[in-house]
């Protein structure tokens, strides 16, 4: 189709072993492909102590992973605090949810932050850049994903800014994030949106990331209905054109 990369994302892998881990970094070297960046999920977001430390624990085994594939970047997020009863519910209302009972957001930030920070040792050691995405729970506005990476402040913590998951005043709020962003996801819903819909005026976004000198890859995240063999080489048409 064209691309220049591929990010990969860790709940579609079919294995974790060392041999199919070398054989994705083979196909992609043979096809010309940057294995580019690498999108997990991990939690931070409970009172209970041991499920935050399983979620570092997963997240530092994570960073081996990237470390193994050769990728340089790795999204992490927040965590949501699991008051929905679903993912289809938590977009109903708009990836806004309450904290558990008895806990508060400030309580949220601590934790997040304190585990984060137990990552960062495997992440510097290992050459893994990890980006904190925008991406519901703590991370859904732009003031919390920086809130989180401010405090921390790590070269070894940056953000993966998605151009989808602002629901209101995205512009605004992307530019916000630019300065410190090192990948870019950006999402076309060509054929009507799977939870949701947004038109993005994608020469506008990149108009904005340019301004703050960002140089990485845009990562193309197509959450569509059409067809995608017809719909992503139309995104990557759309974005080439915004971001060339």
């Amino acid at each position: 189709m064209g691309f220049d990369g591929v990010e990969l994302l860790h709940r579609q892998m079919q294995s974790e072993d060392k041999g199919y881990l070398q054989r994705l970094k083979r196909r992609a070297f043979v096809n010309g492909l940057d294995l580019c960046g690498f999108s997990t999920h991990q939690g931070f977001l409970s009172p209970d102590a041991d499920f935050r430390q399983r979620n570092i624990d997963n997240t530092i085994h994570q960073i081996e992973l990237a470390y193994d594939l050769g990728i340089p970047t790795m999204r992490v997020n927040t965590g949501t605090w699991g008051t929905s009863r679903n993912f289809d519910e938590l977009m109903k209302n708009r990836g806004i949810e309450p904290p558990k009972e008895g806990y508060t957001d400030e309580d949220g930030f601590g934790w997040v932050i304190a585990s984060l920070e137990k990552c960062l040792p495997a992440a510097e050691k290992r050459g893994v850049l990890l980006g904190l995405e925008n991406h519901w729970g703590l991370g859904r506005t732009a003031e919390g994903v920086l809130r989180i990476v401010n405090k921390i402040d790590s070269p070894w913590l940056q953000v993966t800014a998605d151009t989808g998951n602002f629901l209101e005043d995205p512009y605004d709020r992307l530019e916000m994030l630019a300065p410190k962003t090192i990948l870019v996801q950006a999402k076309t819903y060509y054929g009507g949106g799977l939870w949701y819909a947004l038109d993005l005026d994608y020469p506008r976004i990149a108009s904005i990331f340019k301004k703050h000198n960002y140089h990485g890859y845009v990562s193309l995240e197509f959450e569509g209905k059409e067809d995608p063999l017809v719909a992503v080489p139309k995104s990557l048409k759309l974005l080439r054109e915004a971001f060339a």
